[in-house]
């Protein structure tokens, strides 16, 4: 089949095509999220194989219609992790002392 593209009349302009991020069409959103509910629905219903296929398609459409953020939350990676680096460091210091005080009420009460 071959397609044949036809001249539009002159007295009608064309107003061009549509940006790619036009808000009118929210397809990729909408794919992304109907995805992401069928998956939950799979998931739900005890099809687990099916679900996680399915959840995994919605959330990489929902990466792809949000690009900045995924961009912005990559980029805040790093400090992120640096703080839970620190965060978990405490608490190792925490449940040491901790340690070290059940040892010493230990030996004060004699067992």
């Amino acid at each position: 089949m071959v397609v044949v593209p036809l001249s539009k009349p002159a007295d009608q302009p064309s107003a061009g095509p549509l940006p790619a991020n036009c808000s009118s069409t929210h397809w990729v959103g909408y794919l992304a999220a109907g995805t992401l509910a069928a998956g939950g629905v799979l998931l739900i219903s005890g099809q687990r194989k099916a679900g996680l296929v399915a959840a995994v398609s919605g959330a990489t459409l929902a990466m792809l219609d949000q690009q900045e953020v995924v961009r912005a939350w990559w980029n805040r990676l790093p400090a992120f992790l640096g703080e839970l680096h620190t965060m978990l460091e405490r608490a190792q210091g925490a449940v040491e002392d901790l340690s070290t005080q059940g040892e010493k009420l230990r030996q004060a009460l004699g067992r």
